[in-house]
């Protein structure tokens, strides 16, 4: 992988490595926000970002390379040109992208200017857990759609399984409406 700032963990091992670092960097005070992209997840980015500053914690930022069911090629669409690429490739520029403009739009966020970015490949809610289980973060942070009804029954909704799996304080955000 040519990416500089989003670390790729591949393997269990590479994951302690990675969440032994961060734990180093931060002193021991972090906050888990897990991202998809979204302006939901931007939105709790940017709310972790508030509490670190707040709770003087170093935030770490994962992404989930996983190409859900109810969206397959959901990197696809991610790639500007029309080539082929490998999706966790893809997924570090998307994540890279992400970061950036959120960064360039919030300059004042300290923390959000440190981030530590990390991506793993897996189940979201496995590999979320997995994290939190490595890293021990104060907290989980992330944003939800807040689906309803049937939609919620059929998809079901990563934010809620995490909420309940977690053995952690979890806060879930949703984007402010513009109105």
């Amino acid at each position: 992988m040519n990416s500089k700032k989003v670390h790729l963990a591949t393997s269990s091992a590479e994951l302690k490595e990675r969440a032994r670092a961060a734990v180093e960097k931060s002193g021991g005070a972090i906050i888990l926000v897990p991202v998809d992209f979204s302006d939901h997840s931007e939105a709790a980015l940017l709310q972790a970002s508030e509490f670190a500053n707040l709770m003087q914690a170093t935030l770490v930022v994962l992404h989930v390379v996983h190409d859900p069911g109810e969206m397959p090629g959901y990197y696809s669409k991610l790639v500007k040109k029309k080539r082929a690429t490998r999706m966790p490739d893809v997924a570090a520029e998307a994540f890279e992208e992400f970061m950036a403009d959120t960064i360039k739009e919030n300059p004042d966020l300290e923390a959000l200017q440190r981030a530590t970015q990390l991506m793993v490949i897996g189940l979201p809610v496995t590999r979320i857990l997995e994290v939190v289980d490595h890293l021990d973060p104060l907290m989980v942070v992330m944003g939800s759609q807040g689906r309803t009804g049937l939609k919620h029954l059929v998809i079901g909704s990563k934010a809620a399984q995490v909420v309940q799996l977690c053995p952690i304080p979890v806060t879930i955000v949703k984007k402010r409406n513009a109105e």
